[in-house]
């Protein structure tokens, strides 16, 4: 299902509404609570991907749930020891390293620690 070029297509266009409600300056307000946009260079193709993400700030890192994670990629650039990530909140970029980690029941979270 997740595979079908129909799916995919269709997962493209709700993120890029998501992405630009959270640059809407009046809807930007509500979204930017928990609403972010990455951006990180692909590890194999190095090439600069954007997507939007749900988050949380849990003490000094920003935590990223990976929803339906075997259905998607991105959070596999961060595995091991991690990588340069950029967090997009509320129209101001957070620079930091991020590492993804997965649980015995599959969830996935990438932390984000910013950079000083």
């Amino acid at each position: 299902m997740f595979q079908n070029p129909m799916f995919r297509r269709g997962m493209r266009v709700f993120n890029a509404v998501v992405v630009f409600f959270t640059k809407a300056p009046v809807l930007r307000r509500y979204l930017g609570r928990s609403f972010a946009e990455i951006s990180y260079v692909g590890r194999r193709s190095g090439r600069t991907f954007s997507t939007p993400v749900n988050y949380r700030l849990s003490g000094d890192e920003y935590v990223i749930g990976a929803v339906m994670p075997d259905q998607k990629t991105w959070w596999r650039n961060f595995l091991g020891a991690g990588r340069p990530l950029t967090l997009r909140i509320d129209g101001v970029d957070h620079h930091g390293h991020a590492i993804a980690h997965r649980d015995t029941r599959g969830r996935v979270t990438v932390r984000m620690r910013p950079d000083a």
